[in-house]
């Protein structure tokens, strides 16, 4: 599955899609999926509870800043999964 493909929702976004019809809960006689190996050595866990963060003050170039400020609101955000997409290449490799 294409990352394209993947969508998130919140509870209440799906119950309001159940109730305009949109959205369906799985007939109990849908066919099962079969799973194979090359599946689970790509799966990885994904937490569904939020972990907690630190706080940390961070000095950077004013031109790194303004690059992140340019794409709009959540910046910090983003900026934090870039250090963390580093930490997780380095750590692979």
């Amino acid at each position: 599955m294409a990352k394209s493909d993947i969508r998130r929702y919140s509870l209440g976004e799906i119950n309001a899609m159940r109730a305009r019809g949109e959205a369906h809960k799985t007939p109990s006689d849908a066919p099962a999926i079969e799973l194979d190996e090359t599946f689970w050595e790509n799966a990885r866990i994904v937490e569904t509870k939020l972990r907690r963060k630190a706080s940390v003050h961070l000095r950077i170039e004013q031109e790194t800043l303004e690059f992140f400020r340019a794409a709009g609101p959540g910046h910090l955000t983003r900026m934090a999964k870039v250090l963390k997409a580093y930490a997780e290449a380095r750590a692979k490799g």
